[in-house]
This record gives structure tokens, sequence and C-alpha cells, in this order.
């Protein structure tokens, strides 16, 4: 499950937590070690961008906004202007995110 960002959404953390509650425990700490004293469980719990927002980690994601409410693609590698600058600055916080660009230009390459 490929995300619009293209992050693999079945290696996520935060997407199998919602099933495993060492994970939960993992992400909690990480959470808490990064200044975020009320991080709980429940915080981490995601279906999945094509799924219901509520069961969403991040349902306002700008990159979801874009790429599947109005541009109505399944992921940024659809659409003509990747790589723009609101995926290029999301890459650069943190290196998971460059993997996901990774991904989409491999997935692009491939359709």
């Amino acid at each position: 499950m490929l995300a619009p960002c293209g992050l693999n959404c079945e290696t996520c953390d935060i997407h199998l937590a919602s099933t495993n509650q060492e994970i939960q425990k993992k992400l909690v700490e990480n959470f808490k070690k990064a200044g975020h004293q009320d991080a709980k469980p429940e915080w981490f719990h995601c279906k999945g961008c094509p799924g219901d927002r509520k069961d969403h980690w991040s349902p306002d994601c700008e990159i979801l906004i874009c790429c599947v409410d109005k541009k109505k693609l399944k992921n940024c590698s659809q659409c003509p202007e990747f790589i723009c600058e609101k995926i290029k600055k999301w890459g650069e916080r943190m290196e998971h995110h460059q993997q996901a660009i990774e991904n989409l230009k491999t997935f692009q390459k491939v359709n």
C-alpha cells in the first residue's frame, strides 16, 4: 500500500501500531523523547491514505489534500508537477521521507 507521498504503509510503524502494542509503546517512548510528554498509545493509528480520514495519522496532510482531494490522483508520481516544491520540502524533513520520494520515482518509471 503506497501512500500518495510514497511512504510504504506496510512498513510504517504508525500504520502497524494499530494492531501491535509493542510498536505503540515504542512510538510513545520516541515521541516522549522528542518532547511530546503527553504521547499516548491511542495516538498511533492509521489505516492509510485511501481510507477514512478518521482513521488516518494526519488527515490534514498537505500532500494528501493536494494529490488525492484536489488532483484526484493515487500518488504524486502521477502528477505532471512531480517533483514539486511541496514534496521536496517534505522530503527534507526525515530520511524515510527521502526514501518515499525514491519510491515514487521508481513507481513513475514502472507505470
